[in-house]
């Protein structure tokens, strides 16, 4: 049966559990286990499944309206199922049945293991390798910035071909194989709770049945099944950092008051002006979000552009709208129990995730130019 998670169940949960727990996951840098657990029971693990496998078949609108709403009221959450989602993006392309039947279900949570540590940000440069050994595969790698890592159900995981030509090869990579080591716990600035961190393969066997797609295609599959979905929720998550931030900071204009000038905050023509700012670059990226989805979603000739340049605007927003909100909030938007703070350190996260901003307005001016992405 297909369950269809709406928004409204989104806003109950949010209240309920996501929310309430948002502050305690960042201060402990603890995994937000109950609250993915909470999305996942409620049906938004299959929120981009196919409907022929239990899942409601989403598109682009409506997991970027999720992801935004997420992060509004806990980052690490929205990071942890952005990941998720990209995840089951690559699935529901190239998996088995029974895989994308256990995600759509909500059994299953999934995340990507591009980035290694000897290309960083450049996760399209793979170095880890899988050798054949009759209807398995050993792999070996040292993996980096896995989110959810130890947390996850499976590895959407990157190698070098195991006998093709090209650059790269997918693999879907269960957890508790034998080999993998999650190498150190995550302690961040921001996203606390996303459990970001490296993960090593030594000698990981898996069955060879488990490659996502052709062997030495996995660079394609990344680009064409993955990134967009990257791309337009991780600039939700950003967009959702700023709905908090302008809401927060808003709140604490039009309480907080000068008593000598009887007067707000909102009263003062800089602060105002600032918040008018704030509101104006967030809409403005949120404008191009949109837009992004809508060409992705209608296959307009734009989409590659509006996708590469949806992550890049988002997290630049995000810096800037959070800048202010700490300027305008002033001592209040330094304490911890306000949350101001949170959110000014989760927006430093997108900027530098792979791609990295610099990286995609590279991208851009590539694709503008008519050359090669990468």
């Amino acid at each position: 049966m297909t369950t269809d998670p709406t928004l409204e169940v989104l806003e109950n949960l949010i209240q309920s559990t996501i929310e309430p727990a948002a502050h305690e996951v960042d201060q402990a840098g603890s995994f937000p286990r109950t609250s993915i657990d909470a999305l996942l029971s409620a049906g938004f693990g299959g929120l981009i499944s196919s409907p022929a496998v239990g899942g409601s078949g989403g598109d682009f609108t409506r997991a970027a309206a999720v992801v935004r709403r997420l992060s509004a009221a806990c980052g690490s959450t929205a990071m942890v199922y952005t990941m998720h989602l990209c995840g089951t993006a690559a699935i529901e392309q190239f998996g088995d049945e029974a895989t994308r039947g256990a995600v759509a279900a909500g059994d299953h949570l999934t995340t990507l293991a591009f980035s290694e540590r000897g290309s960083r940000s450049h996760f399209w440069a793979t170095l880890s390798t899988a050798t054949a050994d009759g209807d398995q595969v050993a792999l070996d790698a040292d993996k980096s910035w896995v989110t959810s890592a130890g947390e996850a159900s499976s590895y959407v995981w990157t190698s070098r071909p195991v006998a093709a030509d090209g650059p790269s090869t997918l693999w879907l990579v269960p957890a508790d194989t034998e080999g993998l080591t999650v190498a150190a716990g995550f302690d961040g600035l921001g996203l606390r709770g996303n459990a970001s961190s490296p993960v090593s393969a030594r000698g990981a066997r898996i069955a060879a049945s488990n490659m996502l797609g052709a062997d030495g295609a996995g660079l394609d599959g990344a680009l064409g099944h993955v990134l967009s979905w990257f791309q337009v929720l991780n600039a939700s998550c950003s967009l959702g950092i700023c709905d908090a931030a302008i809401a927060k900071t808003g709140a604490h204009l039009t309480s907080a008051r000068l008593e000598h000038l009887d007067q707000t905050l909102a009263e003062q023509a800089l602060p105002r002006y600032r918040f008018g700012r704030m509101k104006t670059v967030a809409d403005a990226a949120a404008a191009l979000v949109d837009d992004a989805c809508i060409a992705l979603g209608s296959g307009r000739a734009d989409a590659p552009i509006r996708m590469l340049q949806s992550k890049v605007v988002a997290a630049e927003a995000a810096l800037e709208v959070t800048n202010e909100a700490m300027r305008i909030g002033g001592g209040a938007a330094f304490r911890r129990d306000i949350g101001v703070e949170r959110h000014f350190r989760d927006a430093r996260a997108a900027s530098v995730m792979a791609p990295t901003s610099d990286a995609l307005h590279d991208m851009i001016g590539r694709a503008l130019c008519g050359l090669p992405l990468l």
